[in-house]
């Protein structure tokens, strides 16, 4: 009989707020590197809401202190295309996470920034279905958080809906550049959700992650980021019924 041996297993925040996703992150760069190295962590991430301009300060800050820097963005996907800009029908949009595996990745996810911003502005910097299959190379995505696509299906219960955009995904990427994010917060909604994704992953054999969706790094910090939040949504700090990251 061969005796069990568990491996310790590494842990990384791959789902990563920081000071540059406006009204929103609260985590300064310096001190969330600073933050891994103390946890013993030998990687992180940074998926800013839209944009790359904390990119090269990060990258810096990390190879100072021997972290491994993982270049991401958390992009907005259009109601439509990227181009529709209907007071009606596109003032909303859903989340996406795309890491880059390497500098073809890398490259691509500048251009989609630059194009959100540039082409895809309207209320957020968006883009669209077409345009990030055009520029998947050397990305990996995951089903990403509350917002985005295939959780908002399904917490709407729609899982037609849900089934579909995982196909979509699916064909893009692959098996090995799509992975379902499992997120664990204090919310209620986020649990339902996680079983759903782990009930439908079994149709297709899906490759899962954990992740927190990091907004700060010290439990300090949390009020002060919930007051971002709350001007972001226009709510006062006493409304029970406004946006609240409550752990």
């Amino acid at each position: 009989m061969r005796a069990i041996i568990f491996l310790p297993m590494s842990f990384a925040h791959l789902h990563v707020h920081t000071e540059y996703s406006l009204l929103d992150g609260f985590s300064n760069i310096k001190k969330l590197v600073k933050r891994v190295k103390e946890l013993n962590m030998e990687h992180v991430a940074i998926t800013d809401h839209g944009t790359m301009f904390g990119v090269i300060d990060f990258y810096k800050a990390a190879k100072a202190e021997g972290i491994k820097p993982i270049i991401g963005l958390e992009a907005y996907m259009a109601a439509r295309t990227m181009k529709d800009k209907d007071s009606k029908l596109d003032r909303s949009s859903t989340h996406l996470l795309l890491l880059a595996e390497n500098e073809t990745g890398y490259k691509n996810l500048l251009k989609i920034a630059s194009a959100a911003q540039m082409e895809g502005f309207y209320y957020y910097p968006r883009i669209d279905h077409d345009f990030l299959a055009s520029h998947s190379e050397g990305l990996i995505a995951t089903s990403g958080c509350m917002s985005a696509e295939i959780p908002r299906a399904l917490l709407n219960e729609n899982p037609a809906e849900a089934v579909k955009k995982w196909d979509w995904y699916a064909d893009v990427f692959g098996r090995d550049r799509f992975f379902v994010e499992l997120q664990q917060h204090n919310i209620k909604e986020i649990t339902d959700l996680n079983k759903q994704l782990l009930s439908l992953g079994a149709r297709y054999e899906a490759r899962f992650i954990a992740t927190n969706d990091v907004h700060y790094v010290n439990q300090a910090d949390a009020r002060l980021q919930d007051i971002l939040l709350a001007i972001q949504t226009n709510s006062t700090l006493n409304d029970p019924s406004r946006m609240k990251m409550s752990d």
